[in-house]
């Protein structure tokens, strides 16, 4: 049995936001994670999961501290997963710069082909293998009732991973995602350092990308729920939402975009909202 070790445990709207390091195969170091056991989880073995995944510079603890998802998931019977951003520790390499956007807390949700971050880079497969292992083991979750949801960077890696992955997801959104990281800075610098300059590769972890190229044209198309704050400050340079809009009525793959006057990039822009996705995802998951 992989091991679990709890570092940390909260009490939240009568359930229990807890914090579980463990030893990663795949990214070859330990990592965190944060869940969020909603009180239905005292009697039910048997409850949907939510998989969060968090923007740059951030951990595993900043979306159960600043959401405000935990009350929604306690009316709901949804069990929160929240995982890190990137691998970490001794012998896990940063950028040599220091720089914020790339290194340590910004894995991009992709398996890194390049020295020296092949090594341990290899998000995309802790989030779709190994930590939904774990958390079929170790937690009473449906292991066929699971959506996927996040933020900026990690929005970027909700719809990707929803979309590479048709039928394994029931429901999936994003808050200020990336939409297409082939074309935008932040993209451009992840993709070129962790995959190096074959773009043919970079397109496989593009949602625009992958909504006009579907891993399975046959599969049921997902629903894109993404909120977009008017005032996001990276909004015109980094996120770009015009161009999934664009990709998805090209496809003909439905999209729901919900912009928002005088929101900008924060955790306040998703604590206003996170009400409706949690309730958006909860619709999905209830089918048994």
């Amino acid at each position: 049995m992989n091991q679990l070790t709890q570092v940390s445990q909260t009490r939240c709207c009568d359930g229990w936001i807890k914090t579980f390091s463990h030893q990663s195969s795949v990214n070859n170091c330990q990592m965190r994670f944060a869940v969020y056991l909603p009180p239905q989880f005292e009697t039910d073995d048997n409850l949907p999961v939510l998989y969060w995944l968090s923007g740059l510079t951030c951990t595993e603890e900043n979306f159960m501290a600043k959401s405000g998802a935990q009350r929604y998931a306690a009316e709901h019977g949804i069990i929160i997963v929240a995982p890190d951003t990137s691998p970490r520790g001794d012998g896990v390499p940063d950028d040599a710069d220091g720089a914020w956007d790339f290194g340590l807390g910004a894995g991009f949700y992709v398996n890194a082909t390049e020295a020296p971050w092949d090594q341990h880079y290899h998000m995309y497969d802790y989030v779709v293998k190994e930590l939904p292992a774990l958390v079929n083991q170790h937690f009473g979750v449906d292991p066929k009732r699971k959506s996927i949801s996040g933020h900026s960077m990690g929005g970027h890696g909700a719809l990707m991973i929803a979309l590479r992955n048709p039928g394994e997801y029931q429901s999936v959104s994003a808050f200020a995602p990336i939409v297409a990281p082939i074309s935008c800075p932040w993209g451009q610098k992840a993709l070129g350092h962790y995959l190096g300059s074959d773009t043919n590769l970079w397109q496989t972890y593009d949602s625009c990308y992958l909504v006009e190229n579907p891993v399975d044209p046959e599969a049921n198309k997902l629903t894109l729920l993404i909120s977009q704050g008017e005032n996001d400050n990276f909004l015109k340079e980094q996120l770009q939402p015009q161009l999934i809009e664009k990709s998805c009525e090209k496809a003909g793959h439905p999209l729901q975009l919900n912009l928002h006057e005088g929101y900008d990039h924060s955790y306040y822009f998703i604590a206003s909202f996170i009400g409706e996705h949690m309730a958006f995802h909860a619709k999905a998951l209830s089918q048994r």
